[in-house]
């Protein structure tokens, strides 16, 4: 059954516009009502600043060239999107000669001089070829006067703080090198942020790369710098909830890396409030050059959850290369993001613009959400039936209830996920080098495998991806293979809090992370593939058989495009605080236009809700049709609930 609603997109356009503001500042969240139920006085909202950071991937063009049409693409349209800031996440050049810094500056300095800040930062391709001279030349114009410098790595390692975001820029393969820096300079500053950006060029967790594959798994025997801090970062990242920004891939990605309990647990405790999942956010920014990467190693599931991916590559079916843009928008707690594709087949600057000239953009990804959140990872609804008791692989959009300052709470109480995108990896190797790497053995070599990277299937811990992660490989005994896989990406759901503005009687619920798939599956280098039709490949079931092709929802658009993205339908309960009158308020969500309520008073359903409810609805007037369903739950007594099939920024207004 299909619930039919306001357009999706006007909705969605409609709670980003009213988040972000304008380009400066917004009145859209300040102090709640003295008393919703009152019918006394709402104060007027304080102004909350608005900062908004764009994300320029590596831009490197081949030879001496920077690949100027993608570069421009990407920066009009995160100059149209309002950033104050962009970041460059390094490889801005491909060999760091005088030619490519003066191309790449040729096109930044009016993006520059019309008030855009950048925040460069050093790739592998500057490290090994530019060197600091040549880089500190060209960059010291960009880095600003205020940053702050690592002792010893000026110009490679800084941080600055503006409006309440801090945002540090690390040069390639520094992460464990600054780590202690950073935490050092994080406590300095405590109280003065609420957003914790990190920026380098690559992470712990790659697709081809990867600083925990190549520092720690495969890595140097001595060499334990990365490793002696592997639990430390991905603690620390959690706690303060970063949002990691990286390039070096040539494609997209996000998702979500498990950070240890085990070395901070007064991360949360229950007197916190709402419990946010030990985990931080990490963000692949995709390309902007004129090559692309396929999928190589695949999800890391001991650690990583991807959310979205996405890579072109021009090769084995691919039929062309991605552009992205991306921003990160920051107003008081809340943080908003969009990401951005556009396809060129642009081989060299000398081909010109071709598809750039007008980029026909589409929204690739996107998440909003508060520092207040409950959260939980939603799985696809293609785990073998015997599998979903284990663990905490659940299909389902169940949460436990998430409360709200002013009394509210919240909770979703039904649906599956049956709309997900598909992804294949493809089949790469590790070696051991005895005297010199880390492991002198192939079984040592896929003990660290498993240690640091991939879930080693049993049935009480089941790799939903494949039987065997890594095996040895037939004909060398010095080679781990990581066979080609089958990878169903997850959701990464939450519901935060927003303190009510001056239009609702309540705190202000946004639910979102159950809109951002439709159903694409591709190969590991970006060719399309059908899911309904397509087996995945050998193996990539735990029991080692294929995945299935899966039947999809009439809903699932199969389409890039999220204006045409659709969720499954699920349920969320909103209970009010005592002191509203609930006769005299009801359910709204924030559209185009404004709050609104969800359904007419005659639409509103007067029963509990039932999961039935989800395929079947209850009898409505006919004139309901076109509208969501929306109860009120008087067993309850102050319960309304509502199904939906989209994110949404839910409140009780006055009827």
């Amino acid at each position: 059954m299909r619930f039919t609603a306001l357009p999706l997109y006007a909705v969605l356009l409609g709670g980003l516009l009213s988040a972000c503001g304008g380009s400066s500042s917004s009145s859209d969240s300040g102090t709640p009502p003295t008393d919703p139920g009152s019918g006394g006085e709402t104060p007027t909202p304080t102004p909350v600043s608005t900062l908004r950071i764009g994300l320029l991937p590596d831009t490197q063009g081949g030879g001496d060239n920077v690949s100027m049409h993608p570069m421009k693409a990407v920066l009009d349209k995160e100059q149209e999107l309002g950033v104050d800031i962009v970041i460059p996440v390094g490889d801005l050049t491909d060999h760091g000669t005088t030619r490519e810094f003066e191309q790449w500056t040729s096109v930044a300095e009016s993006y520059r001089d019309a008030g855009i800040e950048f925040l460069p930062l050093m790739g592998n391709h500057e490290d090994s070829y530019a060197y600091s001279v040549e880089w500190i030349e060209n960059m010291k114009h960009y880095i600003p006067d205020d940053a702050v410098h690592m002792s010893g790595a000026q110009y490679l390692n800084y941080y600055v703080i503006r409006d309440n975001v801090m945002i540090f820029l690390l040069k390639y393969y520094n992460l464990p090198i600054a780590f202690d820096w950073i935490k050092q300079e994080v406590a300095a500053h405590e109280g003065e942020f609420d957003h914790l950006v990190i920026a380098s060029h690559d992470g712990l967790i790659g697709a081809k790369y990867g600083e925990t594959r190549e520092m720690i798994v495969e890595g140097t025997a001595g060499d334990d710098h990365l490793m002696n801090k592997w639990d430390d970062i991905r603690a620390f990242f959690s706690k303060h909830d970063v949002i990691w920004v990286q390039g070096h891939e040539h494609m997209y990605q996000r998702s979500v890396i498990k950070a240890p309990i085990w070395v901070d647990p007064t991360s949360w405790t229950e007197d916190d409030g709402n419990y946010r999942l030990p985990q931080y956010t990490q963000i692949m920014s995709g390309n902007a050059s004129y090559k692309g990467y396929e999928f190589r190693y695949g999800e890391r599931e001991l650690v990583q959850r991807i959310v979205q991916q996405k890579m072109n590559t021009m090769k084995n079916g691919s039929t062309a290369y991605d552009v992205n843009a991306s921003v990160l928008t920051f107003q008081g707690d809340r943080v908003d993001y969009q990401s951005w594709f556009t396809e060129h087949t642009i081989g060299a600057n000398e081909d010109g613009e071709k598809e750039l000239a007008a980029p026909q953009w589409k929204l690739l990804d996107r998440f909003s959400r508060t520092k207040n959140r409950c959260e939980r990872i939603v799985y696809p609804n293609s785990i073998p039936e015997g599998t979903r008791p284990v663990m905490y692989l659940d299909s389902s959009y169940i949460s436990n209830d998430c409360y709200a300052p002013d009394g509210s709470v919240a909770r979703m109480v039904g649906g599956t996920n049956d709309t997900f995108n598909r992804v294949e990896s493809r089949t790469r190797d590790m070696e051991v080098t005895p005297g010199f790497s880390r492991a002198s053995t192939v079984t040592e070599l896929a003990r660290l495998a498993y240690q640091f990277l991939f879930q080693y299937n049993q049935p009480w811990t089941p790799n939903l991806n494949a039987e065997n992660r890594v095996v040895p490989n037939a004909d060398d005994a010095a080679v781990l293979d990581i066979p080609e896989t089958t990878i169903d990406l997850k959701e990464d759901v939450t519901m935060s809090w927003q303190a009510a503005n001056g239009d609702t009687a309540s705190d202000i619920l946004i639910i979102s992370g159950t809109q951002n798939q439709t159903g694409t599956y591709s190969n590991a280098y970006g060719a399309a593939k059908d899911l309904e039709t397509d087996t995945g490949l050998p193996g990539s079931q735990p029991d080692g058989t294929a995945k299935q092709a899966h039947a999809l929802p009439a809903s699932a658009s199969k389409n890039w495009d999220l204006a045409t993205a659709v969720s499954d339908a699920y349920a969320v309960t909103f209970d009010a605080d005592e002191g509203v009158d609930t006769d005299s308020h009801t359910l709204a969500w924030r559209t185009a236009d404004g709050w609104q309520a969800i359904a007419g008073t005659d639409c509103v359903v007067e029963q509990p809700f039932d999961s039935a409810f989800l395929s079947t609805p209850p009898n409505r007037p006919d004139a309901c049709a076109d509208q969501p369903l929306v109860g009120f739950d008087a067993d309850h007594g102050r319960r309304w609930w509502t199904v939906l099939q989209q994110d949404a920024e839910l409140a009780l207004i006055s009827r």
